[in-house]
């Protein structure tokens, strides 16, 4: 089983199921399709709380943001395919809009032209 920390402005959308992913930075090992996942909010603190109940890890797979020189996102890649609707794919990590995913992508690590990750799906509840 595999744990994730989410600030807690993301944890109402997780629980009403409009955040079913989550995208991170690549390391050693992520959850793999078919296991469980652990939902957290102020993990290693004695604020942690458990968001919703273990849900099944339905995709971990290579992410690619590029970034304009402003901070914008100017294209994301999932599995090498191009996302078509980047509003919409910034509505499913929770966000209002691209401007507000990027918004949140240069405060949390500053301007970057690329970040490549891993995109981490779950089933709802």
């Amino acid at each position: 089983m595999v744990a994730y920390s989410f600030q807690k402005r993301f944890a109402p959308k997780i629980v009403d199921g409009s955040k079913c992913q989550t995208i991170r930075s690549q390391r050693k090992r992520h959850a793999r399709p078919g296991e469980m996942l652990q939902l957290f909010t102020g993990m290693r603190t004695v604020h942690c709380q458990k968001i919703i109940p273990d849900v099944r890890c339905l995709g971990a797979d290579p992410i690619r943001i590029e970034f304009d020189l402003q901070g914008n996102i100017a294209a994301i890649e999932v599995r090498g395919v191009e996302v078509d609707d980047l509003d919409a794919f910034a509505v499913a990590d929770g966000f209002e809009a691209s401007f507000d995913m990027a918004g949140f992508w240069v405060m949390q690590h500053g301007l970057m032209r690329t970040f490549l990750g891993t995109l981490i799906t779950w089933d709802g509840l």
